[in-house]
């Protein structure tokens, strides 16, 4: 097991504690049946012989906590809503949101019906959504946008559903015209550098649960180079900025998110001088 864990750790930053391995075993066991394994020594044997990476992909997929569900929090995702709109009555140009670990794809299709509707309602435009995570499965399967129908009952309204929707056998797909809102793409917040350009609102939701104190640095971090000075960060319920980081501080407009300050990333401290 230790194996297993410091491979998701290595790739990832996410660590499982002690008194979760037991999750592994669990999370692995449609991997060992793929294989064709009994046991977890197995298929740790297999992946030091593997040289492709495929076995590894697999393990870290497995893994992962792909928890996800529509409009999850939807009261978190209304006032991102007017936070957009508030932006957008400042300043003259286009809104960047970036859904960040976004797993198989409902927050970032959650975000692009809101602003769809908004758009229909009053001519607003859409704001720009990029949508990462560190998975290729599921960055594959969040452009697919094709959910079971256990996944499509669980936040999403029958209006959106209806509206939004497909049937495809006992599936659901949804119109290619919501995914084409959406900019797609495989990036690992602990490894890979920060996408181009700023953002205004950035949603990191359940993330910094699963990392060492190292490397939940590492991120704030790199999501302080991206968000403008006044622009939001979005964390979990069970999260904070509060002793993490100095770039962002609790909004005194939007209760539960977080305002990113004025400082330059010099007076920061995160850049050399």
């Amino acid at each position: 097991m230790a194996v297993v864990a410091s491979l998701l750790e290595a790739r990832t930053g996410q660590q499982i504690a002690a008194n979760r391995t037991w999750r592994i075993e669990t999370a692995l066991k449609p991997v060992l049946r793929v294989r064709g394994h009994d046991c977890l020594d197995q298929l740790v044997a297999e992946l030091f012989d593997d040289q492709t990476g495929v076995i590894a992909d697999q393990i870290v997929d497995a893994l992962l906590n792909q928890e996800s569900s529509f409009f999850r929090d939807s009261g978190v995702l209304d006032m991102v809503v007017t936070a957009i709109d508030q932006r957008q009555q400042e300043c003259d140009r286009r809104p960047r949101i970036w859904s960040a670990a976004c797993s198989t794809g409902q927050e970032p299709l959650s975000l692009a019906m809101l602003f769809a509707d908004r758009f229909e309602t009053t001519g607003k435009v859409e704001p720009e959504i990029l949508a990462t995570d560190v998975s290729d499965a599921a960055i594959t399967r969040a452009r697919a946008a094709r959910y079971s129908q256990f996944e499509i009952q669980r936040g999403l309204p029958v209006r959106q559903m209806i509206k939004w929707f497909e049937a495809s056998g006992s599936d659901w797909i949804a119109q290619s015209s919501l995914v084409r809102k959406i900019n797609f793409r495989r990036h690992n917040l602990v490894g890979d550098p920060a996408p181009v350009g700023y953002f205004d609102i950035v949603l990191c939701r359940n993330v910094m649960l699963y990392l060492s104190p190292v490397l939940r640095k590492r991120v704030f971090d790199l999501l302080a180079q991206v968000v403008r000075p006044g622009g939001l960060l979005v964390l979990g319920a069970g999260e904070t900025v509060i002793g993490q980081t100095e770039a962002f501080s609790p909004s005194p407009r939007f209760r539960g998110l977080y305002e990113r300050g004025a400082q330059s990333m010099h007076e920061l401290g995160l850049v050399a001088a």
